[in-house]
C-alpha cells in the first residue's frame, strides 16, 4: 500500500516535521494541514511558512497545503499530530472515530489533553476507538531550530506495535536525523509532556539568578521525578538514561531553543503566565502540563517537589523566589 503521511499543524514542530519527511520522502508523499488560510496562500507562493522557521525551503507539494481536515484525513493513512494539546479537541471537532478507522495515528504533542488530563495516544484510544497498536509516540531530544538548521538530531519513535515504529522511523530517514525505536508507549510519552514541566522550573530559576550549580542538582532531580512517575503509571523495564527520556529532557531544560524554558525564564523575572505567553506567542506546553499533572497525581500521591513548585507559582500565585527556596531545602 503506497504511504500518504498527513502532518497535522502548522506552527514550527510541525513545519519541521513537514521538512524532514520531504527532505527524506519527496514532498509529493506528505499532505499538510494548518488552520490559517493566508498561512496556507502564502507556503502556496513562496514555499515557505511565514510564522514559522520561515527561512526554511519547504519541498512540500503546493496543491498538498490545505485547511481541510476531513479531505486531509481521507487522503492519508498515516496521521501525524504535532499540535498543542490544548487545542487539540478544538482541532478535531466534527471529526468522528469512522474517520480515523484503520489510520496510523502519531502523536508528536508533547501535552496532556486538558479536562480529559490525559495523554494524547490515551486520548485517541479512548475518545476515538483507535487501537494501541495503531497508535505511536514521536519524541526527541529534537528542537524544531536545529532540524531547520539541519543539525544532527534523534528522534525516538514508540509503539506497541514495532513494525508501526519502524514503518514511521523509515519516514523520517532524514540526512540529519538519526531515528531510533521503542515499544514503550507510555513512558516516552509521559516523559515528552514532564520535561516541559522541568523545563519551565529550570527558567524560573534562571530568571531568578541560580547558577549553573543548583541547575546541575535541579535536573539531576528531575530525572528521578519522572522516573518515579512513568514507574509508578506505567511500571516496565526501562533505562531511564535513554536519550528519549534524560537526553529530551536535558535539551529542553537547558537549550536556548525551549520555548518552556523561555517561559520559565519569564516568570522567575517577574512575569505573569498571561503575560510571557503573550510576548512569546507561542504555547508553552508545560504551563498546561503541569495543572493536568498536578490533578493526575493525586490518585497516584508520587512524591515530585519540582511539578508541586512550578503548581504553586503558576496557580497559586505563589511568588517564585518563596517556591523555588522552599524547593531547594527538599532537593540534593
Amino acid at each position: 500500500m503506497e504511504t500518504r503521511v498527513a502532518v497535522i499543524g502548522g506552527g514550527s514542530w510541525g513545519t519541521a516535521i513537514v521538512k524532514i519527511l520531504s527532505d527524506a520522502s519527496g514532498g509529493d508523499s506528505v499532505r499538510w494541514w494548518m488552520r490559517n488560510p493566508d498561512q496556507i496562500s502564502y507556503i502556496k507562493k513562496y514555499g515557505r511558512n511565514p510564522g514559522y522557521l520561515s527561512s526554511v525551503n519547504l519541498q512540500v507539494s503546493r496543491k498538498n497545503v490545505s485547511n481541510n481536515l476531513r479531505r486531509v484525513i481521507a487522503d492519508s493513512n498515516i496521521l501525524i499530530f504535532c499540535i498543542p494539546a490544548a487545542f487539540l479537541k478544538e482541532t478535531l471537532n466534527g471529526i468522528a472515530p469512522a474517520d480515523l478507522r484503520e489510520k496510523k495515528i502519531v502523536s508528536a504533542i508533547k501535552g496532556f489533553v486538558p479536562e480529559d488530563n490525559m495523554i494524547v495516544g490515551e486520548f485517541f484510544n479512548k475518545r476515538y476507538g483507535v487501537s494501541f497498536g495503531d497508535l505511536a509516540v514521536a519524541t526527541g531530544p529534537c528542537h524544531a531550530e536545529e532540524v531547520a538548521l539541519e543539525k544532527l538530531s534523534y528522534l525516538t519513535f514508540a509503539s506497541q506495535n514495532k513494525t508501526l515504529a519502524r514503518t514511521v522511523a523509515r519516514l523520517f530517514s532524514a540526512r540529519y536525523i538519526q531515528p531510533n525505536v521503542s515499544d514503550d508507549i507510555y513512558g516516552t510519552e509521559y516523559a515528552a509532556v514532564l520535561k516541559n514541566i522541568f523545563a519551565i522550573a529550570s527558567g524560573i530559576c534562571h530568571g531568578l539568578g541560580y547558577g549553573d550549580n543548583f541547575q546541575a542538582v535541579l535536573i539531576s532531580n528531575a530525572i528521578q521525578e519522572i522516573k518515579r512517575f512513568v514507574d509508578g503509571v506505567h511500571p516496565i523495564d526501562r533505562d531511564i538514561k535513554e536519550s528519549a527520556y534524560l537526553g529530551d529532557l536535558l535539551v529542553t531544560a537547558y537549550s536556548q531553543f525551549s520555548r518552556n524554558r523561555t517561559f520559565g525564564n519569564m516568570i522567575g523575572k517577574g512575569y505573569s503566565a498571561k503575560t510571557a505567553q503573550m510576548e512569546m506567542n507561542m504555547i508553552a506546553e508545560g504551563y498546561f502540563a503541569v495543572k493536568c499533572l498536578y490533578e493526575i497525581n493525586r490518585e497516584y500521591g508520587i512524591p515530585m517537589p519540582i511539578c508541586e513548585a512550578v503548581y504553586s507559582i503558576l496557580y497559586e500565585n505563589q511568588p517564585p523566589a518563596l517556591a523555588i527556596r522552599s524547593l531547594s531545602r527538599k532537593i540534593s
